[in-house]
C-alpha cells in the first residue's frame, strides 16, 4: 500500500479529531471535533455552530491543522478550511448524536459545515503487528546502545 492511501485509511479509522485554528491574537486554539466524513482524497467534513470561535478564526486565517491519536496511531493533517452552508450535504452527513449540540436537529440555522482541504499529512502507525515489530527493533537498539530506525511502513510525510 502506498503512503498516500495508508494516510487516508488511518484518517478513516478515527471518529474524533482536534481541529487547530489560529485566533485573532495569533495564538493556536485546538478543539475536539466529531469527524462527519472523510472523502477518498482525504478531505474532511465537520459540523459546527456558525457563531463559534473556530468559524470566526477561519475568517481571519483559513490554514488549519487536524490531529488524531489513539491505540498506537497518530495522524496530523495541515490544510485549509472553509465554512460551507450546504443543506443537502448536511442531510447526507447528519448524525442524531449531534442533536445534543443542535436541539432543533438538522433544521437548526446555527449549523454550518467545515470542509478541510488537506495539503499534506504525517502519520505514525505502531498498531497491530507493526507495533510489535517496532518494539522488537526498539528493544534491540536499546541493548546495542543505538536508536531504533523507523521505516516508511510505520511513519511518513505525505503530500495530499
Amino acid at each position: 500500500m502506498d503512503t498516500h492511501q495508508k494516510l487516508i485509511d488511518l484518517i478513516k479509522d478515527f471518529d474524533n479529531a482536534m481541529l487547530v485554528t489560529r485566533s485573532n491574537d495569533r495564538t493556536l486554539d485546538a478543539r475536539p471535533m466529531a469527524i462527519a466524513e472523510v472523502e477518498e482524497g482525504g478531505e474532511m467534513w465537520f459540523v459546527t455552530d456558525r457563531n463559534s470561535g473556530k468559524v470566526a478564526d477561519l475568517m481571519l486565517d483559513v490554514e488549519v491543522a487536524v490531529t488524531m491519536q489513539g491505540k498506537g496511531k497518530f495522524v496530523s493533517i495541515s490544510g485549509t478550511a472553509q465554512a460551507v452552508d450546504d443543506r443537502a450535504k448536511l442531510n447526507e452527513l447528519w448524525n442524531e448524536a449531534w442533536k445534543v449540540w443542535f436541539p432543533e436537529g438538522k433544521a437548526s440555522e446555527a449549523i454550518v459545515l467545515l470542509r478541510i482541504e488537506p495539503i499534506h499529512g504525517q502519520y505514525w502507525d505502531n498498531s497491530g503487528l507493526q507495533g510489535i515489530s517496532y518494539l522488537i527493533k526498539a528493544g534491540k537498539a536499546y541493548l546495542q546502545g543505538e536508536r531504533p530506525s523507523t521505516s516508511d511502513a510505520t511513519n511518513a510525510f505525505v503530500p495530499l
